[in-house]
């Protein structure tokens, strides 16, 4: 099945202005282009035929949730595809910071070639910064982006990851001489933010 879409959002997707768009119509370059009976063209898109199936990514910060919180966030993204009418053809959790950009089962992830959402839970599952970033490169490839809930941020892995930003630029700036003082550093802040997140 090759699904349709029309002259403004082949545009958008080629990163041009309507009327270089129409141009490119009028000219004959857009392959299967047609111009229907009200006027609209529509242009054939085999992306949106894979649309439906959805790859689904789940994380957690603490690896001591890797039991517990992380199996359940899974299953309730798995249960939102489904309910929406997308078919999860892969299905991904991973412990792991937000600030990390080396994530190996993400990484994976995004290589593959055989979904065309992917959806998240929240905004930070996916990544703590940058975000729109992701969006754009994933919508640029014609696939999609889907977030549940766009509000909701887990309080104890925002803490989880200032953590690691803290540590990892506290170990560039004094160096591998002071990595236990670090630690510490980091231990405490863990520790008051687990006091925070419990009021």
């Amino acid at each position: 099945i090759i699904g349709i879409m029309k002259l403004s959002e082949y545009a958008s997707k080629h990163g041009i202005q309507y009327r270089a768009a129409w141009n490119r119509f009028k000219a004959g370059k857009i392959p299967g282009a047609w111009q229907d009976e009200s006027g609209t063209i529509v242009i054939p898109d085999k992306n949106t035929s894979r649309l439906n199936d959805a790859a689904v990514y789940a994380r957690v910060s603490d690896p001591a949730k890797r039991k517990t919180q992380l199996p359940h966030q899974q299953h309730r993204v798995e249960e939102w595809a489904q309910a929406n009418g997308y078919r999860v053809v892969e299905s991904v959790a991973e412990v792991g910071s937000g600030v990390d950009d080396k994530r190996r089962k993400l990484t994976a992830l995004l290589k593959r070639d055989d979904w065309g959402t992917l959806i998240v839970e929240h905004k930070d599952r996916l990544t703590r910064f940058g975000f729109e970033w992701f969006r754009l490169f994933i919508e640029q490839s014609g696939r999609r982006l889907v977030v549940i809930n766009e509000t909701k941020e887990e309080r104890a892995d925002l803490i989880a990851d200032f953590v690691a930003i803290i540590y990892s630029f506290s170990a560039r700036l004094y160096g591998q001489r002071r990595t236990k003082r670090v630690k510490e550093f980091s231990r405490m802040v863990s520790e008051d933010g687990d006091e925070i997140a419990e009021r």
